[in-house]
């Protein structure tokens, strides 16, 4: 189960961190009021527009028409954030717009379950009228959290929040104990890659898991000894 990472709050500002089961530590970035309501605003100008489509196109068609625009309606106002929601892009054509994505609080893929939580909370967080509930909510909150994002356990935030991998830390080159395979040198180097988004606790972790490729370096934690390995192995001798 994911947990948040006590840091500073100074630190925090705009800021939310938090663990994934497997320990990896993912910095997300919540996205603010006014990303939000361009990206609603987008998002009602082309639910108007093919709903003024929608009329045109029906209002031949007498009572049949009627009920088609009806149904229309409602998936348009229901339907279409939760489909768009569960595509690979987890965002609304105005979110994506606006650079945005709805994630878990973990950080990983929204749920169809709370996908369906925070759209269908939105009647709440229109209460009493123009979304004012919804609008108090992510103002005094630092997460920027409506009440359907609490419910649903739910983020929106900018698509570029999450990198898990990155440059291998400094240390130094270490032959491995033996020789490895192929496959073993890119589990290290990509476990090296990852070493900023892991907790410590779980870089540790992992670390002790390779102790006979580390069994002949110098003193030190399993993990300082490992990364040196990695660094011997993309060359740095």
């Amino acid at each position: 189960m994911s947990r948040a990472i006590d840091v500073p709050a100074a630190a925090l500002d705009t800021v939310f961190i938090t663990e994934t089961p497997e320990g990896i530590a993912l910095q997300l970035h919540p996205a603010g009021t006014m990303a939000r309501s361009f990206a609603y605003l987008i998002d009602a100008a082309l639910r108007i527009a093919v709903l003024i489509g929608a009329v045109t196109v029906l209002s031949t068609m007498s009572r049949f028409g009627t009920g088609i625009f009806y149904v229309v309606a409602f998936a348009l106002e229901w339907l279409y954030p939760v489909v768009f929601e569960l595509m690979p892009a987890a965002a609304t054509p105005g979110k994506r717009a606006l650079g945005l994505r709805v994630v878990m609080d973990s950080g990983l893929p929204v749920t169809p379950a709370a996908s369906l939580v925070r759209n269908l909370l939105r009647t709440a967080d229109f209460l009493p009228v123009g979304y004012a509930l919804g609008l108090v909510m992510v103002l005094v909150r630092p997460d920027f959290k409506r009440l359907g994002d609490l419910a649903a356990g739910t983020l929106v935030i900018y698509a570029n929040s999450t990198s898990l991998d990155g440059p291998l830390p400094a240390g130094e080159p270490v032959p491995p104990a033996r020789p490895l395979s192929t496959r073993e040198q890119a589990a290290v180097v990509a476990w090296a890659g990852r070493a900023a988004r892991l907790t410590p606790e779980r870089l540790e972790e992992l670390a002790v898991l390779a102790g006979p490729i580390t069994a002949g370096a110098p003193a030190g934690s399993h993990t300082t000894r490992l990364l040196g390995v990695a660094q011997w192995l993309v060359g740095r001798r």
